[in-house]
C-alpha cells in the first residue's frame, strides 16, 4: 500500500507540490498522470526518500521509505534511467544490487529471465538501447521480488511487443495482490493497463479515482486529461 497525505514541497520561493494526497492499493495498478512539471517526479523522489516533504507524509506499507529494512524487499522502483554504471555489464549491475540488499544471487538470473535481458546479461551496459535499458531497470525494482512497484514511464523506448508484455506483467503483479504505482504520459497506454488514476497539475491533485470515475463522460482517458489539465488543445 502507498499512502501520501498532506504532502508540500517548495523550491526556493515556489510551491511545487501543495496538499498532496492519494492512495495506491494492492491488487490494483494506479496510474499517476500529469503535464511536464506538474510535480510527478517530486512526488515519487519525496516518496521513496530521494527528497523530503516540508509538509504531509509518504508512507510505503506504512513506513517512510528511509525506515524500511531491505527495502528492495518491500518496493522495487524504476525511475531514470536504468541507474547501471554503463561500463559494467547488465548481470554484474544486478549481483551488486542483490548484494547490497542481501538477496541470493540466483535471483539475478532469474530476474533476467523475466525482463527478457538472458543474452544480452554478459553485454556492457553502454551497448544497449533504450528499451534494454528499460527493461534493465525493471530487473532490478523486481530483484527482491517487491509487494510495491513504483515505475516512471516503464514503456519508454519499448517496441510494441514490448509494450503488451509490460502491460500484462504490470496486470500480473497486481492480480496476485501487489500495488503498483506507474506513471507515464502514454495515455492510450494508461487505460489499458491501469485501474485507477491520480492527475496531478500545478502541483496540486486535479483528480483521482476508478479509470471510469476519472474519465468520467469523456470519450477517453486522454480526453479527460486535457479537460482537467487544459494541456496539449
Amino acid at each position: 500500500m502507498i499512502t501520501v497525505e498532506h504532502v508540500g514541497k517548495r523550491r526556493g520561493r515556489t510551491k511545487v507540490l501543495s496538499d498532496i494526497s492519494f492512495e495506491a492499493r494492492p491488487g490494483r495498478v494506479t496510474g499517476f498522470l500529469g503535464p511536464n512539471g506538474a510535480g510527478k517526479s517530486s512526488t515519487l523522489r519525496i516518496l521513496l526518500g530521494l527528497d523530503r516533504a516540508e509538509e504531509g507524509t509518504a508512507l510505503v506499507c506504512g513506513l517512510p521509505f528511509h525506515r524500511l529494512t531491505r527495502p528492495l524487499t518491500v518496493v522495487g522502483a524504476l525511475l531514470d534511467g536504468s541507474g547501471a554504471h554503463r561500463s559494467r555489464t547488465g548481470r554484474a549491475h544486478l549481483r551488486w544490487v542483490a548484494a547490497s540488499n542481501g538477496l541470493p544471487r540466483g535471483r539475478v538470473d532469474e530476474v533476467l529471465d523475466l525482463v527478457g535481458l538472458t543474452e544480452a546479461a554478459g553485454k556492457r551496459v553502454r551497448t544497449y538501447s533504450l528499451g534494454m535499458g528499460r527493461r534493465l531497470g525493471l530487473a532490478a525494482a523486481l530483484l527482491g521480488d517487491p509487494d510495491v512497484l513504483v515505475l516512471d514511464e516503464p514503456v519508454n523506448g519499448l517496441d510494441p511487443g514490448g509494450i503488451r508484455w509490460m502491460r500484462e506483467l504490470l496486470r500480473e503483479r497486481a492480480a496476485s495482490g501487489r500495488t503498483v504505482l506507474l506513471s507515464s504520459h502514454l495515455m492510450g497506454e494508461l487505460a489499458e493497463t491501469v485501474h485507477d488514476v491520480v492527475v496531478i497539475h500545478h502541483g496540486r491533485i486535479a483528480s483521482r479515482g476508478t479509470l471510469a470515475e476519472v474519465t468520467g463522460t469523456h470519450r477517453t482517458l486522454e480526453d479527460a486529461f486535457f479537460a482537467l489539465t487544459g494541456d496539449g488543445r
